[in-house]
């Protein structure tokens, strides 16, 4: 059965490839407007996701995993920023703060006789900045790196220096909760490898 990752992020692509499990990617173009706690925000984005690539397929026997993720302060959710000014906003709030990154996950699995199994769930987990100075936040921008992340910075490549330390899942942080997901997989009684 053919895996399709709903999702452009090369970093959710890596994890996949990381757990051994082989995955084309299909890009999704849906509306991200959403409201809500941001639990629900992440796995209903996730589940529009895997729907929306469900019709792409044209009905033929997938399963399909789309994931969302999203940084959450103060009781706001901390998109990916459009302009340098918003950028520095999202990393001077962050500074020297805890805050949570929800990542939400669905697997939607159809089988030969047409059957639709879907599957949605969610991960959170606390992430710690160190203090950072208006030169650190501005190097950082310098690199390019905010601009494609929720939040404004990628814990797995230069972002990593801004972290003082995660507690729970690191890779829901970097966007996919990758042993969930293979853990949903089994449950299913898919086997990868």
């Amino acid at each position: 059965m053919k895996i399709i990752l709903a999702s452009g992020s090369p970093r959710r692509k890596q994890l996949m490839e990381l757990a051994g499990i082989p995955c084309e990617v299909l890009v999704t173009n849906v509306d991200e407007t959403i409201k809500g706690p941001p639990d629900k925000q992440v796995r209903d984005l996730a589940l529009r996701k895997a729907e929306a690539a469900k019709e792409m397929t044209g009905g033929e026997s997938t399963i399909i995993i789309a994931a969302d993720t999203l940084v959450y302060v103060d009781k706001k959710v901390l998109n990916k920023p459009e302009s340098r000014m918003e950028a520095f906003s999202m990393l001077r709030t962050l500074s020297g703060r805890k805050h949570t990154v929800y990542t939400g996950v669905a697997i939607i699995a159809e089988d030969n006789c047409a059957n639709v199994h879907a599957h949605t769930f969610f991960d959170a987990t606390d992430v710690y900045f160190r203090q950072l100075s208006d030169d650190d936040i501005l190097a950082y921008i310098d690199t390019g790196e905010p601009f494609d992340k929720a939040g404004a910075y990628g814990v797995q490549e230069r972002g990593a220096v801004l972290v003082d330390r995660v507690e729970g899942d690191f890779y829901t942080v970097v966007g996919l909760p990758i042993a969930k997901v293979w853990g949903v997989l089994k449950s299913m009684g898919i086997k990868i490898w």
